[in-house]
């Protein structure tokens, strides 16, 4: 049996389906072609052995061994130790990945997140607050925007920090967020024209399909 072990939701209802982010670890061990399986827990409830592992309730959670690791990025960090087709090998790339991996949680999603939401939930458009989340988006889209149009990836090679940033990026280029950022459009069609990509999503998308058969939907 593989060391790795990946929990996520043994289902969840159709519209974030393709977006749980189980997808990036399944991305990356597709990427290193490390071998692993995957547990699920109930998506109605949330167990005590599910806080132990993940406190808040979500997933995906990572266990190697003896340690169980929670949040996308930790666990992306973590497997980028483990193969060097997910983190460079030397002192500068392994340190310009990093930074990446943090920009793209810290910078990105904090900003893409809320208009997604917003987009998602049909929240109208002719507010304050509307104003300030769309501001806030476009800002850091104009400040990515020339770092991704001069390079092929974030650190060099591809990297956990690619896998990262193109997920957070395509939830919005999902709502038409990068009309006006051609630099990141590009981009997020490199990443997510990966082999590795394309199989991590058919196989989320599966393991909920699945989960409907049990479910008599």
């Amino acid at each position: 049996m593989p060391a790795l072990t990946l929990t996520t939701f043994d289902w969840v209802p159709p519209p974030p389906r393709g977006f749980v982010r189980d997808l990036r670890v399944r991305w990356a061990l597709e990427e290193a072609a490390l071998p692993y399986r995957v547990a699920s827990v109930p998506f109605d409830g949330r167990g005590a052995e599910h806080l132990a592992h993940q406190p808040f309730g979500q997933v995906p959670w990572l266990t190697d061994g003896d340690i169980s690791i929670f949040e996308s990025g930790a666990i992306l960090l973590h497997l980028g130790g483990l193969s060097d087709r997910l983190m460079p090998s030397d002192p500068h790339g392994r340190s310009e990945a990093t930074e990446w991996v943090f920009a793209a949680l810290n910078s990105v999603e904090m900003a893409g997140l809320p208009w997604a939401m917003s987009k998602f939930m049909g929240h109208p458009s002719d507010t304050q607050a509307w104003k300030f989340v769309d501001d806030f988006l476009k800002l850091r889209l104009k400040h990515l925007e020339p770092v991704l149009a001069g390079r092929e990836w974030l650190a060099g090679s591809f990297s956990v920090a690619d896998i990262l940033m193109s997920d957070v990026l395509r939830v919005v280029d999902g709502f038409d967020a990068l009309a006006d950022s051609p630099g990141c459009r590009a981009y997020v069609a490199r990443a997510i024209g990966r082999p590795a990509f394309a199989k991590a999503h058919a196989d989320q998308m599966a393991h909920f399909a699945a989960a409907d058969k049990t479910r008599g939907m």
